[in-house]
């Protein structure tokens, strides 16, 4: 029989935006100041820990499998095993996810599973062009074939692409992101005053967070080698209207586009960890739980459609648990565009596609706003990619628990055509 599963702490630091250059933080800098307090508090030793999981998207040369080395630079015994996990945007759940099976066939009894993302550290590429020039002069074996080399460069090649705009691109359909966020929009008829009005909400709704002191035990200070304290997520435009957000020009789909920087996820640099416990280590150990997972989904769709991953993830885990939408309390949907959450929320109520195509005959239906991203999303606080779906799973379970919620799901679109669901429930 599988074992019960459950959560029984985590942390995230703030959410750093990136400014144009590389941040104080690596994804192993990030995953190192979020874990050392986290583990600080627990009433475990070190040598508990079984494994440890990490999602990282954008990893830089210094820090190959940066699981391993966020492990050993955490002070974790050299003989537990770290690994990384990569799905784009879900790589965070899949850490959890990959913990979660661990633990649920007994192979496991405590296990770190977090994700970490330093997009301020996305690397500069250079053009094929400049690299096959290189080539060409590494080839070169006397004097006159490098200067012959030399008088076939161009300015162009001394310029590099920033590496996350080509990993935003879908090099199947040649989309990036914001256009298939454009797509959904059209097919759900989400107009331009409905992204920027939910854009608002989130920044509303995180502002408030923050202030009446929600993420007090759930988001921990960083601080960096120069001495900055890093505290909150700096992102936060609570002062933000529709009125202001209307300004905005599309950036993807110009002149008549609904997808703006103001209503977008924001590039941001964090890390993100959560504790997986069995039932045996609970006990063991004194652990009190956040919540327990009961199921867990990855779904795959066409990439031009990819911002739906969230409804054709979460089909299966409703459909298996007898379930309704109505019966879910909270919802975490990660943020990656106004329109496409949005879209979702219209996806599961229209029963042409709840019913037809994803087979949920009469369980489809309407979130509601006010149980949907409770306290904002990755448009207020950012989408640092390989993080995300670790931070909405640890808030869905922290939010159940202050609510008093009894079930909740945590899901994400996942670029090229994916998504990832987690039930949880109050433990």
């Amino acid at each position: 029989m599988p074992k019960p599963v459950f959560i029984v702490d985590g942390a995230r630091t703030p959410f750093i935006k990136a400014r144009g250059k590389p941040g104080p933080f690596t994804p192993v800098d990030l995953a190192v100041q979020c874990g050392r307090p986290l583990l600080m508090r627990q009433p475990f030793p070190e040598t508990a820990i079984d494994l440890v999981i990490l999602g990282c998207v954008n990893v830089i040369a210094d820090e190959m499998n940066p699981a391993r080395v966020a492990s050993l630079r955490l002070g974790l015994s050299d003989e537990t095993p770290a690994f990384s996990v990569q799905i784009n945007c879900g790589s965070g759940m899949q850490s959890i996810d990959t913990a979660f099976r661990y633990i649920e066939r007994g192979t496991a009894d405590i296990v770190m599973a977090g994700g970490a993302e330093a997009l301020s550290h996305s690397p500069l590429v250079l053009r094929r062009g400049a690299v096959d020039w290189f080539a060409r002069l590494n080839g070169a074996r006397t004097t006159g074939d490098r200067l012959k080399v030399f008088g076939g460069l161009k300015p162009d090649f001394l310029k590099p692409v920033i590496g996350l705009e080509r990993g935003l691109t879908d090099p199947i359909t040649n989309l990036n992101m914001g256009q298939t966020a454009e797509i959904l929009a059209h097919l759900f008829n989400i107009t331009r005053r409905d992204a920027d009005t939910y854009a608002v909400d989130s920044h509303l709704r995180l502002a408030q967070a923050t202030r009446e002191g929600w993420f007090r035990h759930e988001m921990l200070s960083m601080v960096a080698r120069d001495g900055s304290v890093y505290d909150h997520d700096d992102g936060n435009r609570p002062n933000s209207d529709v009125k202001s957000l209307a300004k905005l020009k599309p950036v993807f789909e110009r002149p008549y586009g609904k997808v703006t920087p103001g209503n977008s996820s924001q590039i941001t640099d964090g890390a993100s960890w959560v504790i997986l416990a069995s039932e045996e280590a609970v006990e063991k150990h004194g652990l009190t739980p956040l919540a327990r997972i009961v199921d867990s989904e990855w779904g795959a769709l066409d990439p031009s459609i990819m911002g739906l991953g969230p409804v054709v993830s979460t089909a299966p885990i409703l459909k298996r648990q007898k379930m309704a939408v109505a019966d879910v309390d909270l919802w975490e949907i990660n943020e990656a565009f106004a329109a496409q959450v949005l879209s979702c929320v219209e996806a599961l109520d229209t029963p042409d596609i709840a019913d037809t195509v994803l087979g949920l005959h009469g369980a489809g239906g309407r979130i509601a706003r006010d149980n949907l991203n409770v306290d904002g999303g990755a448009i207020s606080m950012g989408h640092p990619v390989g993080t995300s779906g670790n931070r909405i799973t640890l808030h869905l379970a922290n939010a159940m628990k202050r609510l008093g919620r009894k079930r909740g799901i945590a899901t994400e679109c996942i670029g090229g055509g994916q998504g990832g669901a987690m039930l949880l429930e109050a433990a």
